[in-house]
């Protein structure tokens, strides 16, 4: 189960980026989610100050 909570999801997502999953497509690919629930984790980081940094695979 992914988190609501933005901070809680922030830690969740770079824990998987980080352990499991070498790209967000990866990530998505393996979570099983849609691009709205994708765009929607990408949307609830970005409020909190957070974005995808490609290059290190992490929301920064």
């Amino acid at each position: 189960m992914i988190p609501k909570d933005p901070v809680m999801l922030l830690s969740f997502i770079n824990m998987k980026l980080r352990d499991e999953y070498g790209s967000l497509e990866a990530l998505q690919e393996g979570l099983d989610i849609s691009n709205d629930e994708l765009q929607d984790i990408v949307s609830k980081l970005k409020n909190i100050g957070y974005i995808y940094d490609k290059v290190n695979n992490k929301f920064s």
